[in-house]
C-alpha cells in the first residue's frame, strides 16, 4: 500500500477574532443566496462555470475517488432537449391535465407556497445549465469497473461548492431535480454507470425575478444544531 504523504498545506495565521470575523462574512454573503427561477439571457463568461466546477473538483470524498462529472451546457438546442424532456416529467409529477399526479397530496401542499409547476423556462432562458452525474463505478480512472463509496454524499458536498461558488461569483442559481432523470444521460452522453443527481441552472437574475416569501424563511440556529461542550 502507497503511504506517501505531503505535508498539510499551511493555513493562515488569523486570530480568534480574525477567524470569527470571516466566518461572519461567508455568513452573510451565503445568507443573501436564495433559488432564482427567472433568469435573464445575459451571457456569463465560460471561465466563470470552469472555475467554479473545478472548485467543485476539490470536495472530500470517498478513497478519493471523486465520484462526480459536470456537464456544462450552453448549447440552445442541448438546453431545450433538456426543457422538453423535463418538463414532460413534471407534468406527470403535477398531473397536468387528466393525469393522476404522481406526487402526493402532501408533497404538492408542501410546494404550493413555493408556486412551482411544470413550466421550467429557467432551463432553456439561463446561460448555463450544471448537470451534475454521480459516478457508481469508475474510480479516477473512470473506466467502469472500479467501485467508488460514498457516492451521493461526495457529489452532494461537490454540489454544494460549486453553487457556494457561483454565488461567490455573484450568479444566481436554481437546482432542479426532474424524476426521472435517465434523460439527461441521453442528452449528454455519459455511460449508463452515471446517475444524474441534479441540474443547476446558473446565470444572472431577471430584472423582475422574485423570491417567494415562504423561501426566505430559515430555522434559527437553535433549530438546525446540539452543542455538547
Amino acid at each position: 500500500m502507497n503511504q506517501n504523504h505531503s505535508p498539510f498545506p499551511s493555513l493562515p495565521a488569523y486570530s480568534d477574532e480574525e477567524r470569527i470575523a470571516r466566518a461572519k462574512a461567508a455568513y452573510a454573503r451565503l445568507s443573501t443566496r436564495h433559488s432564482c427561477r427567472s433568469f435573464a439571457p445575459t451571457p456569463v463568461p465560460r471561465d466563470v462555470i470552469k472555475l467554479a466546477i473545478a472548485a467543485a473538483g476539490t470536495a472530500p470524498n470517498g478513497a478519493n475517488h471523486q465520484p462526480w462529472h459536470f456537464a456544462a451546457i450552453s448549447s440552445e438546442d442541448t438546453k431545450l432537449a433538456i426543457r422538453d424532456a423535463a418538463e414532460a416529467e413534471e407534468r406527470r409529477f403535477y398531473g397536468e391535465g387528466d393525469v393522476e399526479p404522481k406526487a402526493s397530496a402532501e408533497w404538492l401542499e408542501a410546494l404550493y407556497p413555493i408556486g412551482t409547476n411544470a413550466e421550467k423556462a429557467h432551463l432553456e432562458t439561463a446561460p448555463w445549465l450544471i448537470v451534475c452525474f454521480a459516478q457508481r463505478k469508475g474510480g479516477i480512472a473512470e473506466d467502469g469497473e472500479t467501485q467508488n463509496y460514498y457516492v451521493n454524499e461526495s457529489v452532494g458536498i461537490a454540489c454544494g461548492m460549486l453553487i457556494a461558488t457561483l454565488h461567490e461569483a455573484g450568479l444566481a442559481t436554481l437546482t432542479h431535480t426532474p424524476s426521472p432523470m435517465g434523460f439527461l444521460r441521453e442528452i449528454c452522453s455519459r455511460p449508463e454507470w452515471e446517475k444524474p443527481l441534479m441540474i443547476i441552472a446558473a446565470g444572472h437574475p431577471a430584472h423582475d425575478a422574485t423570491v417567494p416569501e415562504h423561501a426566505m424563511k430559515k430555522k434559527p440556529l437553535s433549530q438546525i444544531s446540539s452543542w455538547f461542550d
